[in-house]
């Protein structure tokens, strides 16, 4: 009985010592970074000379159902670029319980550990994974009320105004960038408090980007999208919108606003992927923060879901990787780095990166780590020239 209450602990402390190990870890390196702007934690004063650094991440491995040990590397990437900021796009937590009454407090706690304490501003997105269940979304997790008040707070505005953003919304100014969070879960136009907020942005030569979770457009698992959200967010002309809830990356051309017979207008540099401020937002799609992969709807033969040609042919690149991205942001320039993240197996991993890893579709669908050495590698990089 001894030895089997001594196996159960063993198995417990080898399940998270990894985790508490990474999170100091990262937690040391980010602070061993100089601090700009001196330690004011008002985040409208922040002064970054020089580059602001924004590291951002999706749909992450906190939970039952993910690949933790993709969310653990993508992690230990991130806090060797020394971000400034950590930029969340949904989907913190996937637990397994049905219709929970109550957020698991084990995944809040890895949640606080990992993604929140390690990181001086926080920008983080409500998932449909992290709010309230219900039939239609069972295994929710409910967390989102205790989530939210872990990242950087933003700015709701007058809460008598006429205007205002609509819950778990808001804006927040830190260096010279605008960061504009939208929620999917009902999706409401931000234009009339959003477009005022952005107009002073610009005037102030500040960059704009507008996250949300689920995409205004994607070749994953389409939904349609180009009159409504795309044509909303693309009429206020951000620099970058981020999204995730697709367990995958995709980065879009800089894209106009949708034409009524629903083609895309999309910039696409003549050399490289340097475009210029101002000819188009560039949506990308980052959900390999953890989250199990699963393949592109016209991979697995699904016609209904796969994206019509105006979207591939505005596609720059996609790919099915645990992955992070990388922001330098300068007044003069906005880097994107996209690096993909090969945790490696080692003799009696159990883990499996693959959604329903045991389908047929796997014998033809390969992910971008197969047959690749782990580590992490640099896949896509971008730049936007600013006017």
């Amino acid at each position: 009985m001894k030895r089997q209450r001594w196996g159960r602990a063993l198995d417990v402390f080898s399940r998270f010592a990894g985790t508490i190990f990474l999170v100091i870890a990262v937690t040391l390196l980010l602070k061993s970074a100089p601090v700009q702007g001196g330690e004011s934690t008002d985040v409208q004063n922040f002064d970054a000379p020089g580059r602001l650094r924004v590291a951002v991440i999706g749909d992450t491995g906190i939970g039952d159902r993910v690949y933790h040990k993709g969310f653990s590397a993508v992690l230990a990437g991130i806090g060797k670029e020394r971000p400034d900021i950590l930029l969340h796009l949904g989907d913190f937590i996937y637990q397994s319980e049905w219709l929970p009454e109550k957020c698991d407090p084990r995944f809040l706690q890895e949640v606080r550990d990992t993604l929140a304490t390690p990181f001086r501003f926080r920008i983080f997105v409500p998932g449909d994974n992290d709010l309230s269940p219900h039939p239609g979304k069972p295994l929710a997790s409910r967390c989102w009320p205790e989530i939210e008040p872990l990242g950087t707070p933003l700015d709701a505005g007058d809460p008598g105004a006429a205007d205002k953003p609509s819950a778990f919304e808001g804006t927040r100014t830190i260096g010279n960038v605008l960061f504009a969070v939208l929620n999917s879960f009902p999706w409401n136009d931000p234009t009339a408090w959003l477009k005022p907020r952005i107009d002073r942005a610009r005037a102030a030569g500040f960059w704009v980007v507008v996250a949300l979770h689920e995409p205004p457009v994607t070749t994953a698992w389409y939904l349609e999208k180009r009159q409504t959200v795309l044509r909303q967010i693309n009429a206020l002309n951000p620099d970058l919108v981020f999204s995730g809830n697709q367990h995958s990356y995709e980065r879009f051309h800089a894209l106009g606003v949708p034409m009524d017979d629903g083609t895309l207008p999309a910039v696409k540099p003549e050399e490289g992927s340097v475009y210029r401020q101002g000819s188009g937002s560039i949506h990308i799609v980052s959900g390999g923060g953890g989250a199990l992969i699963k393949p592109f709807a016209d991979l697995q033969g699904e016609k209904d879901m796969t994206a019509p040609k105006e979207a591939f042919d505005a596609l720059a690149t996609r790919a099915l990787m645990n992955h992070f991205i990388v922001l330098d942001i300068s007044q003069k320039e906005l880097l994107g780095r996209t690096y993909r993240v090969c945790p490696g197996t080692g003799p009696g991993d159990q883990e499996d990166p693959r959604w329903k890893p045991r389908n047929d579709m796997w014998r033809k669908i390969a992910l971008a780590c197969d047959g690749q050495p782990a580590g992490t590698t640099l896949f896509d990089q971008f730049k936007i020239l600013a006017r």
